[in-house]
């Protein structure tokens, strides 16, 4: 009989661990902690939580919400941990942080098929085996993953400019167009005058930096990125010479060179999602919303993700991963939680589920799961095997990562359907999901 190796008992490890486990395999599940603490972390209990105790919306009408259903549906043993230990919180899932990760250490520690080892992983292992480690992976560990996967494909700092939605963006405003018409892909352009520039670089300099501490030694930003507003601290024209210079570009409407722009960049093929181009960031969220919105064109931007910069160790996964989780050039290893490139606690328990799941049927010799991006979960992991790897960088669970709902509209057309649109996807994904739990036996 198979035993699989886990590294990681956090959110991720500890629910693939649990569905190896009810699927009737062998597990060892490897801590280092309490034997050796990360800078977060202050127990030995299995995933801590250590930011919030908020899991965030419960809603089905927010992707979030609709991810948490769809991992209860395939017995969660995070989804029941947080069930039971669940505390008010109006419309969010928050839970006790303590008594959930007792709880979880419980069911784990007590279940027949997992073996819980206490002690530091230092390199990877021989065999099935599942790296869980978390985005505060460091030391051999790192090192060896480092060199498996190469030097030019794991990030130990993440700089992460904000995401938009493609239909909240101002069409009548922005412009599309690559610098001198040339460039493989077409961006989406923010033009500036003077004066809408002045008063931008006004409110930029001079917004609510994030207390979130960065280390400052040896710091290193995915593409060497400077936080835009540190950019724009260094002079009024700085931002026009760099991430904002309006050189190459005509705007259609007015024939002419704009003072400034902000260009806007596609996450995924079909232009559901923006990125803001070079504005890695570490205002505080309030302040991103605030500020950006007075870019022309964003005046009503929805953000799905905003900027952020902190130590955050994380794989290129469109280089590393298949869509089932499993390393592209060794199928028996498994990576899973943060470190593939999504963000939360949810997010993380649910790539640890499905890697859970995947490997479980790899060594049972079943066919492997890919869910479909009509889900939430199959939108994530869809978008972080798939995403462009030159620009690869992690990402919460959102609409804008699901497969829309179109509508025909009276003309004809077709256009994506804006009332109760989150319950619609909701309602379909979770239709789907029974379908596949039921087919597949899962």
């Amino acid at each position: 009989m198979s035993r699989i190796t886990i590294i990681g008992a956090g959110l991720a490890g500890s629910e693939a661990a649990w569905q190896l486990a009810k699927r009737g395999i062998n597990v060892d599940l490897w801590e280092m902690r309490p034997e050796k603490l990360t800078p977060a972390h202050r127990t030995g209990f299995f995933s801590e939580l250590v930011c919030s105790n908020s899991l965030r919306g419960a809603s089905l009408e927010n992707a979030v919400g609709l991810l948490k259903e769809e991992m209860r549906q395939l017995d969660s043993v995070i989804m029941k941990a947080a069930d039971l230990t669940r505390v008010p919180a109006g419309g969010a899932l928050a839970v006790n942080r303590e008594l959930f990760a007792a709880k979880i250490t419980e069911i784990l520690s007590n279940h027949p098929l997992i073996e819980v080892k206490r002690g530091e992983v230092k390199e990877i292992p021989q065999g099935p085996a599942i790296i869980a480690s978390g985005p505060l992976t460091a030391g051999d560990l790192a090192n060896a993953i480092h060199q498996f996967i190469g030097r030019d494909y794991f990030y130990f700092y993440d700089a992460a400019a904000p995401i938009v939605t493609g239909d909240s963006i101002n069409r009548e405003i922005v412009f599309e167009a690559s610098r001198y018409e040339k460039g493989e892909g077409v961006y989406l352009n923010c033009p500036f005058t003077a004066d809408e520039y002045q008063r931008f670089w006004k409110e930029l300099v001079s917004a609510d930096v994030s207390e979130a501490h960065l280390p400052e030694e040896r710091a290193i930003f995915f593409e060497g990125c400077m936080p835009v507003e540190v950019l724009a601290k260094r002079g009024f024209d700085t931002l026009r010479y760099g991430p904002m210079k309006p050189v190459g570009l005509l705007n259609p409407a007015t024939g002419k060179r704009p003072y400034a722009i902000v260009q806007l960049r596609a996450e995924d093929c079909e232009g559901r999602l923006y990125n803001l181009v070079g504005f890695q960031t570490h205002l505080k969220w309030g302040e991103q919303e605030r500020v950006f919105r007075i870019i022309p064109g964003l005046e009503n931007a929805q953000f799905v993700r905003f900027g952020v910069m902190h130590r955050n160790t994380y794989i290129n996964a469109p280089v590393v991963l298949k869509k089932t989780l499993q390393c592209k050039w060794r199928e028996d290893l498994f990576f899973a939680g943060q470190m593939t490139g999504v963000e939360g606690y949810v997010e993380s328990a649910g790539i640890g589920l499905l890697a859970g799941i995947n490997c479980a049927r790899l060594v049972s010799q079943k066919p492997l799961v890919e869910f479909p991006p009509e889900t939430a979960l199959g939108g994530l992991v869809t978008y972080i095997c798939s995403a462009d790897s030159r620009y690869f960088q992690p990402m919460n669970v959102n609409y804008g990562l699901i497969t829309p709902i179109i509508t025909e509209n009276a003309a004809g057309g077709k256009k994506p359907k804006q009332l109760n649109r989150g319950r619609a996807i909701a309602d379909r994904a979770l239709n789907i999901l029974k379908t596949i739990i039921d087919t597949d036996q899962l």
